[in-house]
């Protein structure tokens, strides 16, 4: 498969540490999407990480919507600095792009934000898609960007969504659990069991689990596009399949030709 046009969504796990913004992975994620830039290869990037990098700078309640409202607020443009600074060394520019699900609601919403995005990606500028949480409550509370990320690489006309999280792939059971979990390298189909059943945030900031990552696969799948699930902490298997077309680890979700 071709991809001229990739959708990358990062989790706001993999952007944060220990209530610190996560430099490192940060620095090396833009590091591999100047790669693929350089490989002419267009780049939407949606970044969970806002409410986690609001509260390296004020301690509010993470529980109560209206104070994670806040927090998005605050670490949104923090966010979108430490962005700019990291891509500025390769001289990408960035531009900032605030949408929330309901937007793809609206036919003329989202043929005007196509528009944007496309003009931003033929001048070789990153657009950094984010959830309007200041406005948006149900993506805040569950889904950290899964679904918005699915949404934009559908309507976005994107090759592939590729989810690097802390979630490196989807197994047969849970590998923190079961030690005989296999990873399943491709997926077809998701069940309806496998969508409902009970997620598990690995931490008080990641709001997705697994489940939202499949209920973003199934979006996918059910138009014919493909996403690709693979780790966010080391990006080897991102960089084998998204630059080389070669599929080693992470699981990719894509109907049967």
């Amino acid at each position: 498969m071709s991809m001229k046009r990739v959708v990358i969504k990062v989790g706001s796990h993999v952007l944060t540490e220990d209530g610190e913004i996560a430099t490192d992975r940060l620095e090396a994620l833009v590091e591999f999407i100047a790669k693929m830039h350089e490989n002419d290869k267009e780049v939407i990037l949606v970044s969970s990480g806002a409410v986690a990098a609001g509260y390296t700078q004020i301690k509010l309640d993470r529980n109560s919507v209206e104070q994670k409202q806040a927090l998005a607020a605050i670490g949104q443009p923090y966010l979108l600095k430490e962005y700019q600074n990291a891509f500025a060394k390769f001289n990408i520019l960035t531009a900032q792009v605030l949408l929330t699900a309901d937007d793809f609601d609206s036919r003329r919403v989202t043929r005007h934000a196509k528009r944007a995005i496309d003009t931003l990606l033929e001048q070789k500028v990153i657009p950094i898609v984010n959830e309007n949480d200041v406005t948006a409550t149900e993506e805040l509370l569950f889904g950290d960007n899964d679904r918005l990320s699915a949404h934009v690489a559908f309507y976005f006309d994107a090759d592939v969504l590729a989810i690097l999280s802390d979630i490196d792939a989807y197994y047969t059971s849970d590998p923190h659990i079961d030690r005989d979990a296999k990873v399943r390298a491709i997926v077809n189909s998701l069940s309806e069991s496998e969508l409902q059943d009970c997620a598990t945030p690995n931490n008080e900031f990641a709001t997705g689990g697994i489940v939202t990552k499949l209920q973003a696969a199934n979006f996918l799948l059910e138009r014919g596009r493909e996403m690709f699930l693979a780790s966010g902490f080391d990006l080897k298997d991102a960089y084998s399949y998204l630059l080389n077309g070669k599929h080693v680890g992470g699981t990719i979700f894509r109907r049967e030709d």
